[in-house]
């Protein structure tokens, strides 16, 4: 009798870590596969058009995967030093960008900055949903790992580029230059390329046209470091 106690006990404990282990393999899974295959989706691009589709049912998302050597090297460096400046040299992570975030949050008693590199995003955009929660955060890293570990820097840039959001419904970078600037990816002038990486923290902010003076000291600030950034 104790131990059908002791096994009812265990049992959904087993199979809940079973079920993470699926999980995971299912993660590596589809990262080996995108080694040499491109994703045609996010878990974001989904996510966003299914919100899109609550109000119009025809609505499509505007996306064009474009290899990388038809991104402008502009926008690579503008990326790069905007979003993840050491991006080149960590392994997904940047520690000294988080304690310094977490450093600077303490002192303004609210989280105003975040310290997530380009492949913790890229994570996040891949497979994750938008909540906020401890649980999604280590998932995240386990995910940043395994990118780091099964792509190259060159790939996880090339992937980043083409499914980051770029304006409402607007992903990846050729869609991007073609809806902000009627240009393609490969024309992008380094003015351009900085500009579109300062909306990315806030991409449905700015329609065409539109321009504030934190857009502009922002991308000016971007401008002026470009040149630094390394690129793979």
């Amino acid at each position: 009798m104790r131990a059908i106690l002791r096994w009812g006990l265990w049992y959904p404990l087993l199979l809940a870590l079973s079920a993470l282990v699926v999980v995971q393999i299912w993660f590596v899974v589809n990262i080996w596969h995108w080694a040499d295959h491109n994703p045609e989706s996010t878990a974001f691009m989904r996510a966003r058009l299914e919100i899109m589709r609550a109000d119009d049912p025809r609505e499509r998302l505007s996306h064009r995967w474009v290899p990388y050597r038809r991104i402008s090297v502009h926008l690579k460096q503008a990326v790069i030093a905007a979003e993840d400046a050491k991006f080149a040299s960590h392994s997904g992570f940047d520690w000294e960008a988080v304690q310094d975030a977490h450093q600077r949050n303490l002192r303004e008693g609210e989280i105003v900055r975040g310290a997530s590199t380009i492949t913790q995003q890229l994570a996040k955009n891949l497979f994750l949903s938008g909540e906020r929660s401890w649980w999604r955060k280590a998932q995240e890293a386990a995910i940043t790992v395994m990118l780091e570990t099964l792509l190259t820097k060159r790939r996880i840039l090339e992937i980043y580029l083409n499914v980051a959001e770029w304006g409402d419904g607007v992903f990846g970078a050729e869609a991007a230059s073609l809806y902000h600037f009627k240009v393609r990816a490969s024309e992008l002038t380094p003015a351009e390329a900085a500009r579109l990486a300062a909306m990315l923290p806030s991409p449905r902010s700015y329609p065409p046209g539109r321009d504030t003076l934190f857009l502009q000291k922002r991308t000016a600030d971007i401008l002026s470091h470009m040149h630094y950034a390394r690129v793979p």
